[in-house]
């Protein structure tokens, strides 16, 4: 079964953090309403028409596989919604984790240089209550009637009272050092035991759209299925179609070097099954795909699609060139990787694997390049495609494809 997509629009807002942050919640109250698993009673059937052994007329069966794919585009979208979400979470709490790492070494480093001054410092102390220290001698030393000998002393004077300064300066500097890192420190626990905790929020989330339309395909016929088939792929020719006949896949731009080393890299992933927040390398999904192909072309660019929208340089989709990535739905919660002709590599949806797919499979949002200065190659040649490049079920989500931790 291919992707159930509605059809490209051209613009849209980009959702804020705040949204972001509370989609899921919002999201499964419109779950609520849309799944016809869970309809008001008394409220129609939308398959009546289309079940075995109806008597419904073929519009009215035409008409019940519409509503369908209508109510399964809200449901696949809620679900990718829901796991960019997800995975912006899970990039920031790994991000947390690091810093928290990089602040324990420094605190080690803090308590050592801590510990030596106040060494130091006991040292000096201990000489100058049992007599010996350098000051006491070199006071000895002025009554001497040398006067070169007087201004010499006079210099080492100096120097000790420097190095006594210079001690206790360590000494306070490294205290100040240490409390400041503790406390940072314990602020980025905390953090962590935030973000642990709504990642699995998010997780049981994503788990439940996942079951919402595992439990909405169970109870499909085969005949149904087929023609949700049909329509999505109709649609998205005509979607296509449009977009060309706009002449927004005009362009003939070339890619620059690092864009080409990214496409190169998500076309050796065709095949590979999408996973629920996985970057590689044996599976991805969509945002997981166009990082890391990026990353490979040595470039870090953001995790996630909403991410990758927000900070990227935004470019007219009759401007595009190999490399760049397509944004897609007005939330920009899905993503792919434009390699020319019209076509991009996308990590569809769990259930599917990488493939090539027209540009307008999705609702077109827009598109981002990760390099507006990279110059383009003076010549490029698209890698070839493998066998069934464009071909692979997308039919549906299990609720086993859900993030495991």
């Amino acid at each position: 079964m291919g992707q159930f997509r509605d059809r490209p629009v051209t613009g849209g807002d980009v959702v804020s953090g705040g949204v972001l942050r509370t989609v899921c919640t919002a999201t499964l109250a419109a779950l609520v309403v849309t799944s016809p698993a869970v309809a008001a009673p008394g409220a129609p059937d939308p398959v009546a028409g289309d079940t075995a052994g109806s008597s419904g007329s073929p519009a009215t069966a035409a008409r019940s596989v519409s509503l369908l794919l209508t109510d399964l585009r809200k449901l696949y979208q809620q679900a990718e919604e829901a796991t960019e979400t997800y995975n912006g979470t899970a990039a920031e709490l790994k991000k947390r984790k690091a810093e928290a790492k990089k602040l324990d070494t420094a605190l080690v480093a803090a308590r050592t240089a801590l510990a030596d001054s106040r060494d130091a410092a006991g040292q000096l102390a201990r000489e100058q209550y049992q007599g010996r220290s350098d000051f006491s001698a070199y006071m000895r030393l002025l009554l001497s009637p040398d006067p070169e000998h007087l201004l010499e002393q006079e210099h080492m004077m100096r120097r000790a009272a420097a190095g006594r300064a210079a001690t206790t300066k360590r000494l306070a500097a490294a205290e100040k050092r240490a409390d400041e890192l503790a406390t940072e420190s314990r602020k980025v626990l905390d953090r962590q035991r935030v973000l642990a905790a709504r990642q699995k929020k998010q997780r049981d989330t994503v788990r439940t759209r996942l079951r919402a339309v595992e439990k909405m395909l169970s109870t499909l016929s085969g005949t149904q299925l087929a023609e949700l088939s049909r329509l999505e792929q109709a649609g998205t020719a005509k979607a296509q179609g449009a977009l060309a006949a706009s002449g927004a896949l005009s362009s003939t731009k070339r890619p620059s070097g690092a864009g080409a080393e990214a496409v190169a890299y998500a076309i050796d992933q065709i095949g590979k099954p999408y996973v629920w927040g996985a970057e590689g390398p044996d599976s991805f999904d969509c945002s997981g795909l166009t990082s890391q192909a990026w990353a490979r072309a040595g470039l870090v660019i953001p995790r996630t699609s909403q991410e990758q929208w927000r900070q990227l340089r935004k470019v007219p989709l009759n401007a595009l060139r190999p490399g760049d990535l397509v944004i897609y739905f007005p939330k920009a919660t899905h993503v792919a990787l434009y390699i020319g002709n019209g076509l991009v590599v996308q990590a569809p949806r769990p259930g599917s694997r990488v493939k090539v797919s027209p540009v307008a499979s999705n609702p077109l949002l827009g598109a981002v390049r990760p390099d507006p200065l990279g110059a383009s190659l003076s010549s490029y040649r698209l890698p070839a495609l493998p066998s069934g490049a464009s071909s692979g079920s997308d039919t549906g989500y299990g609720s086993s494809s859900a993030p495991g931790r």
